[in-house]
């Protein structure tokens, strides 16, 4: 094996910048696309211009949040739309360049199943999102902030990405109850991905309870026999 990797439904980072888009690697794909149009060429408007994370195309008031942080004395930090923005990210000359009618924020606000269809002719887009797709997140907005994914989307999001990234070599990976709060057809499409790991030469070890995935195991350890302080030992 030339490494291991733990995938759990640990949150993908703190940052509200991060998403879908930026989590695959697809955000300067789509940069790209925008940067490319007569009218960014006209303004001298580069890919950079098309990034929250860069200061001469975001909103400098949010920094590119799309949101502003009100500290409160007693109770938690509230965040409120940027007054600024409006919540877009961007500066008023990047929101105006328009590809096919959409801005950079109307197409952050589509899922990723719209995405490959409006920009199904970028090649790399198209190779980094139908990942996604695959495996059932399609429903995804492109500029949906990781904070928001549930702990099992969030997996299914780091799944992607192995899957996208390719290794040095066979790897082992782990993972922690992959199908808890998944939907049937979503577990589906999350036992098509195994298969896709398995056919490259990888090996998985889940933790598992749901009885569907565990019948396609090649090996079974059951451990118990009961939960806590009660479990613990190798039943079967």
């Amino acid at each position: 094996l030339s490494e291991m990797v733990l995938i759990d439904q640990s949150p993908l980072g703190r940052s509200p910048r991060s998403n879908p888009a930026t989590y695959m690697k697809a955000f300067e794909d789509v940069r790209k696309v925008f940067a490319s149009t007569p009218e960014a060429k006209r303004e001298g408007l580069d890919a950079g211009y098309f990034s929250f994370n860069v200061e001469k195309g975001r909103c400098l008031v949010c920094e590119g949040d799309g949101a502003v942080k009100v500290e409160m004395h007693f109770l938690a930090d509230i965040f409120v739309p940027c007054e600024e923005c409006r919540g877009k990210r961007f500066k008023p000359e990047v929101l105006e360049i328009r590809y096919e009618g959409k801005n950079i924020d109307d197409v952050l606000n589509m899922t990723v199943d719209e995405v490959l269809v409006f920009l199904g002719h970028s090649r790399g887009l198209v190779e980094k999102l139908s990942i996604l797709q695959k495996i059932g997140l399609g429903y995804l907005k492109l500029g949906q902030p990781t904070l928001t994914l549930s702990g099992g989307e969030a997996q299914r999001l780091k799944l992607a990405y192995e899957l996208s990234a390719g290794s040095t070599g066979p790897s082992l990976y782990l993972l922690d109850e992959p199908t808890t709060g998944l939907h049937e057809d979503d577990a589906r499409h999350l036992i098509r991905a195994f298969e896709e790991l398995l056919d490259r030469g990888h090996s998985l070890l889940v933790i598992e309870h749901h009885l569907g995935l565990i019948r396609l195991a090649d090996h079974v350890i059951d451990l118990g026999p009961e939960g806590g302080d009660r479990g613990g030992e190798v039943v079967y």
